[in-house]
């Protein structure tokens, strides 16, 4: 992860909301960028680091509503949380934007502690994506230093067989299947087979085991 500070970004076209909003995530810390509609937000770059979208649900002319600024950013692959605010009661609206994986759906005018604790909820859910996202590729810079024995092992391994089977199945001896586990296992620095089991699955390498 590049950066551990956590950026808010508010998108409302009420000036007087999206500043208040801003002053008190600026006061716990956080970098702050402020739009006045869903158009200039999706011409942003974001920033790196654990983030968090508090967005109204209506905007005026012809910039894209809040649902579809959401269903957009899914679309594209960007999993940033959002914090739905809305000053129209709309149960419809709100049960959708739920289902669609919003941390929270707050009505205007909604108190202090209400907001922060939506927004502390989404940069700690994406700070936790990150840092699976950064597991995951260095587990993948561990895996590509492996020879080719040293994978067909770890396949291997992660099916359940043991240095017997293994050495039965690849046609060598079981001392040279315990060899490679080992600089395998060392250089994956992992220490059993359940471990290079779940390994394989968050890897979504299952294809490959099978094959």
């Amino acid at each position: 992860m590049s950066s551990n500070q956590a950026t808010v970004y508010v998108v409302d076209d009420e000036i007087q909301i999206r500043n208040a909003i801003g002053s008190l995530c600026e006061e716990t810390g956080h970098q702050v960028r402020l739009f006045a509609s869903t158009d200039e937000f999706l011409a942003e770059t974001l920033a790196n680091g654990p983030s968090c979208l508090v967005l109204d649900i209506r905007f005026p002319g012809t910039s894209p509503t809040g649902l579809e600024l959401q269903r957009r950013l899914a679309e594209t692959g960007v999993p940033i949380p959002i914090v739905f605010i809305s000053g129209h009661s709309d149960v419809r609206v709100s049960v959708e934007a739920m289902k669609r994986g919003a941390i929270e759906f707050l009505p205007k005018p909604f108190r202090e502690q209400e907001i922060l604790d939506a927004i502390r909820h989404g940069i700690e859910r994406d700070r936790r994506r990150l840092e699976r996202e950064d597991g995951v590729r260095e587990a993948r810079q561990r895996i590509e230093t492996l020879t080719v024995r040293e994978r067909e092992i770890m396949l291997l391994m992660a099916e359940g067989l043991v240095a017997k089977q293994i050495a039965a199945k690849l046609g060598v001896s079981e001392v040279t299947v315990k060899v490679h586990r080992a600089r395998m296992m060392r250089k994956l620095e992992l220490r059993s087979p359940i471990e290079v089991a779940r390994l394989i699955d968050s890897m979504g390498l299952q294809a490959e085991r099978s094959a």
